[in-house]
């Protein structure tokens, strides 16, 4: 059995392609009191990758799209560390759906872990509330992933697209986690952005909240694209693994199980 069709190869592209024409759209901006909600749809359109695609293949498409989409954007310095922002957004989706949570979880985590090894929030003794700041919904979001992965059936069952809003706000944060990261870097906010260490702690503490909603508001557009998508799609050829967390694991068993196979053919 080949681990990817041609048809999924295909899919990837076309998602790529995907990709790169949303991110001409221009981001809906919605004014709050704390900020400006910016809902970038290239961005959040990565969380549909992993569902589709799976992990790898939905991070592939994602990197695909936003390196073309970079490419011939001028290439600009200021996009370039944030490119593998919807690939983390695709894998970590991926892997929660095809029920290989614990690499998911893993990634996640890993991320965070980095972000409390850089510059703006170390010593963690005395900048732990930058740390706070940043982190207290990746905390969230951690913790939501194994409750997800374990029980997204029965999610499902009670209420299809309110597993697919937690899905889609996970994806999100992973998406967001890569951006914080990789921003605390000293190459990227010296190098690239030009601002020093005092600068990009203020920056961190400034809107501790507005992220968050963001990824709210994400989250249910990507309720919304994935609960039709999914219903046409599931029983098809194109989405990655028929073994996923919204399968029937009696009816896949039944259709792999070589003593069935025989059975039914005799």
């Amino acid at each position: 059995m080949r681990l990817v069709t041609t048809k999924q190869l295909a899919v990837m592209v076309i998602f790529a392609a995907l990709y790169f024409v949303l991110n001409f759209i221009a981001p809906i901006n919605i004014p709050t009191t704390v900020g400006t909600l910016q809902i970038s749809f290239a961005a959040l359109i990565a969380t549909i990758f992993g569902i589709i695609l799976g992990p790898y293949l939905g991070a592939g498409a994602a990197l695909l799209g936003a390196t073309v989409s970079w490419s011939l954007t001028g290439m600009s310095p200021y996009g370039l560390p944030f490119i593998f922002a919807p690939v983390l957004n695709a894998l970590v989706s991926g892997f929660v759906f095809y029920r290989k949570w614990k690499w998911g979880f893993l990634a996640f985590a890993a991320m965070m872990i980095v972000f409390l090894l850089t510059p703006p929030v170390t010593p963690l003794s005395d900048n732990w509330y930058i740390a706070l700041a940043v982190l207290f919904d990746k905390v969230i979001t951690l913790a939501l992933i194994l409750p997800v992965a374990l029980f997204g059936k029965k999610i499902s069952v009670v209420h299809g697209a309110a597993f697919f809003f937690l899905l889609g706000f996970i994806g999100n944060q992973a998406d967001n986690m890569w951006g914080s990261m990789v921003y605390a870097l000293p190459g990227v906010y010296t190098n690239i952005f030009g601002f020093d260490l005092a600068a990009v702690r203020l920056q961190f503490l400034a809107t501790p909240f507005l992220y968050p909603a963001i990824r709210l508001v994400e989250a249910i557009i990507v309720m919304v694209i994935a609960v039709p998508l999914w219903q046409t799609l599931k029983n098809t050829p194109w989405i990655w693994n028929r073994d996923n967390i919204l399968s029937d694991e009696r009816k896949l068993k039944k259709e792999t199980d070589p003593d069935q196979l025989a059975s039914a053919k005799a």
